[in-house]
């Protein structure tokens, strides 16, 4: 077949052969080129439709992926609002249980009278940066010596003092009970923009606080089953906020040592619904 074509194309040149001779080869060759050249542009026509289609079949599937993904973004606002609903409600429960363990310290059974003397003399060892509540079980950290201002990290001597805590926590006559580190701040509104990146308002200022001190009596030894924890901010003053004396008292952290013990818990959530611990990332006031 590709002999009968050349064939018939030498005979197409030579057509007047006899007569006026074969066709001007230059004329050929220019004729050849312009065929190539319209078949590259031919074949570069199609390989941009080629490119154009490859393209347009891309910019859909991105649009798909989009309204897909507005699908997916509102089943995570779903999601994220269920959450929220239900982190509400375990916040609710720890109010709940806050206002019922306050109100039960100090009509209960006292702590044992050992010790009660182990922790009045560990607060009077560091009176400067401890208080000791012996009627309710309360130990309070006091912020302004425990926290540089508007910060949330323990100071050294804090951590120290949390260590030979802990030692105490641990004792036999101590290491059952249950423990419910609660945060407390002001009432003066966080303001300082190097305050602001980490803690936005009191209520994570107050958390984070309540954070570093569990995080550190686990580090020290504490079983972290033991431990609950939650931010209050300036919703539980213990003093007047009018003078800068009370709003020092309001600053603190407490340390809840509880009536009920370990393994009055597990028995609890056998019956109860969980009720989970409130977690956060941890890191003078006047300075919020």
């Amino acid at each position: 077949m590709f002999a009968r074509s050349r064939l018939m194309a030498l005979g197409t040149l030579c057509l007047g052969l006899f007569s006026v001779g074969c066709v001007n080869v230059d004329k050929y060759e220019a004729l050849r080129l312009e065929r190539d050249g319209l078949r590259q542009q031919l074949d570069r026509s199609q390989t941009e439709v080629s490119a154009s289609n490859a393209k347009a079949a891309s910019y859909k599937v991105q649009l798909d992926q989009l309204m897909a993904g507005g699908v997916s973004g509102n089943a995570l606002t779903q999601n994220l609002q269920q959450q929220n609903t239900q982190l509400q409600l375990q916040l609710a429960d720890y109010e709940r249980r806050y206002n019922d363990l306050v109100n039960k310290v100090g009509q209960g059974p006292a702590l044992p009278a050992a010790l009660t003397s182990e922790l009045t003399a560990f607060a009077n060892e560091n009176s400067e940066l401890v208080d000791f509540d012996a009627q309710k079980g309360i130990v309070k950290f006091k912020s302004d010596v425990t926290f540089a201002s508007g910060d949330a990290t323990l100071k050294p001597d804090a951590k120290q003092a949390i260590d030979r805590f802990s030692k105490i926590l641990n004792s036999n006559t101590a290491r059952n009970y249950e423990l419910f580190v609660a945060g407390h701040t002001d009432n003066k509104p966080v303001s300082n923009p190097a305050t602001l990146k980490l803690h936005p308002n009191n209520w994570y200022l107050s958390s984070h606080r309540a954070i570093s001190v569990g995080n550190e009596l686990i580090k020290s030894g504490v079983t972290a089953r033991r431990i609950g924890v939650v931010g209050y901010a300036d919703q539980r003053p213990i003093s007047s906020n009018d003078t800068p004396a009370g709003m020092a008292a309001n600053r603190r952290v407490e340390v809840l040592i509880l009536p009920t013990t370990i393994g009055e818990v597990v028995a609890n959530q056998a019956t109860d619904s969980p009720k989970p611990t409130v977690t956060q990332n941890p890191t003078n006031e006047m300075n919020k």
